[in-house]
């Protein structure tokens, strides 16, 4: 077998390149600060409500279907088709206004800076000259995501899916390291929520901002308690 190793390598297909620049974003290696945050997962630990891979799993589960996870999709594909600067601020204002606590508002604003400053070093595009009329404290996290990956031609769905996985992925992180859970059984745990995820993603695909609701009091409640917490690793 022969092979011309002066072939002129084929080209990325744009698909393909925009799926690699969502999952080097999403990445817990992309500098937004993501493993510094529990989103109130911490105190919830320290109160004995998640002690196990099934309570984590539930505790997950709830947020993607009825609670701050689900409000980000929705915000996050509103966000993606925006078509005006007025439109993306007035989002921006709402999904702030949504944070059920102060650390979750500084978790969501604190992520949404640091991905902005970050791809505009590496990404710079007129989406990221956009999203600086929000910096330094009015930028959520779920707006800069979205329309980033939009200017980089990624798709609604690709988008909710990729936020939605690393939402939970993060939160599984984290119990592994609170609980503590080992490595094989944070993984059944993200595997057991695959399903709830595909779920989630299309309900947000549904839904409009105005049908946005949460009724995770127990969540909520766990962030407000955290910023308060004696003991923390956690920002929230």
């Amino acid at each position: 077998m022969c092979f011309n190793l002066n072939a002129v390598p084929m080209r990325m297909s744009t698909k393909s390149r925009s799926l690699q620049l969502l999952l080097g974003w999403l990445s817990p290696s992309f500098p937004v600060g993501a493993y510094a945050f529990s989103h109130g997962l911490e105190y919830a630990v320290e109160h004995g409500s998640v002690t196990t891979p099934k309570a984590l799993q539930h505790w997950i589960r709830v947020l993607l279907t009825s609670g701050s996870a689900h409000a980000d999709l929705v915000f996050a594909r509103h966000a993606w088709r925006a078509e005006s600067t007025s439109q993306i601020r007035e989002l921006a204002a709402l999904a702030l206004a949504f944070s059920p606590s102060a650390e979750i508002k500084l978790e969501s604003v604190a992520q949404g800076e640091a991905f902005a400053r970050a791809t505009a070093d590496a990404w710079p595009s007129s989406a990221v000259d956009e999203l600086a009329g929000l910096l330094p404290d009015t930028c959520p996290y779920p707006i800069a995501v979205a329309r980033v990956a939009r200017h980089h031609d990624v798709s609604e769905t690709a988008l909710l899916s990729g936020y939605a996985h690393a939402f939970c992925a993060n939160l599984v992180s984290a119990a592994i390291r609170l609980v503590p859970l080992g490595q094989t059984d944070g993984q059944r745990v993200m595997a057991g929520l695959l399903d709830a995820i595909e779920n989630a993603v299309d309900r947000a695909m549904q839904n409009e901002v105005n049908a946005i609701a949460s009724h995770t009091l127990m969540s909520d409640i766990a962030s407000m308690k955290h910023e308060h917490q004696y003991t923390r690793l956690f920002r929230s």
